[in-house]
């Protein structure tokens, strides 16, 4: 199954102590890159969050995570005063007071506003608590984050498909001209060269001038191409049932496809084959477009 590195997934619980919103959204990224956006109190959850989400959501995105914990109290215990810090920054003032003439507007609030001067009693952080109230509001919220990831791909593989097979009914077109065109070159391609060594009086030597004819013909004939392009076809559907991360496979798949193509523009001597493998490359154009969305 293909799925798709944009998506997103919110999730909310609200407990008796505090209420926790988690919002999981990715865009497209060649690696893994995930920001996690978490209240300065849970900073020592981030890596865990981090290689959560890389394990159970998504391998391949850049990936942003928002934590939001609203606290019903407060956790903050009793605010004390650093009373030897306190005494050492006024008598700082008062001397830089005195010694420069300043006026003197040394208050409390003034005092209050350097905030070393006050101590808090902080409970120590429980990780393992804070983990398991975190780790069910996550979980629901890769949930819905997968779920899009899935909705979206399958609209990603029936696209491909679609173009796949425009791609395949291309390639069946060429291949029938292609049959078609090598004879009638090879035939054009004898029927000169006995013109050309009738006129010069030159003896016709029947295995020769029958042998270069084939070697030309078989110069612009695709058939090796379009086989190994066909193969390519079945390929994309191998890929995409394996139910894992495709989607540098299926790019590099791309590159092949794309390059059986040129070669067959390359090769083919005509002007209907040159008209039909333009609009090949075109739809794999799309394709790989869409290819870049895949993880």
């Amino acid at each position: 199954m293909i799925k798709s590195m944009t998506a997103f997934g919110r999730a909310k619980r609200e407990g008796e102590d505090k209420d926790i919103t988690i919002e999981i959204k990715s865009v497209n990224s060649r690696f893994f890159d995930c920001n996690v956006k978490i209240p300065r109190a849970y900073t020592f959850l981030e890596e865990r969050v981090k290689a959560y989400v890389q394990k159970n959501a998504v391998s391949r995105a850049k990936v942003d995570v928002y934590v939001t914990v609203d606290r019903h109290t407060s956790e903050v215990g009793a605010v004390r005063v650093d009373t030897a810090f306190a005494e050492s920054y006024i008598a700082a003032l008062r001397e830089l007071r005195d010694s420069y003439g300043l006026s003197d507007d040394i208050s409390v609030m003034n005092v209050a506003r350097n905030s070393d001067v006050f101590t808090y009693d902080k409970p120590d952080a429980d990780l393992e608590g804070e983990w398991e109230i975190i780790r069910p509001v996550l979980d629901e919220a890769i949930a819905g984050y997968r779920a899009m990831r899935e909705a979206e791909g399958a609209k990603i593989e029936a696209d491909i498909k679609e173009k796949i097979e425009k791609v395949r009914a291309y390639s069946e077109e060429v291949k029938k001209i292609s049959a078609e065109d090598t004879v009638g070159y090879r035939d054009k391609l004898e029927a000169r060269l006995r013109q050309i060594l009738g006129e010069s009086g030159v003896i016709v030597d029947e295995n020769r001038l029958l042998t270069e004819c084939a070697v030309w013909a078989d110069k612009i004939a695709i058939d090796e191409e379009l086989v190994r392009l066909n193969s390519h076809f079945g390929a994309f559907y191998d890929i995409a049932a394996m139910g894992e991360p495709s989607g540098r496979k299926l790019d590099f798949l791309m590159q092949e496809l794309n390059r059986e193509t040129n070669t067959i523009g390359s090769k083919a001597n005509n002007a209907r084959i040159a008209k039909i493998v333009v609009n090949m490359k075109g739809e794999l154009e799309k394709i790989r477009e869409q290819v870049q969305n895949i993880e």
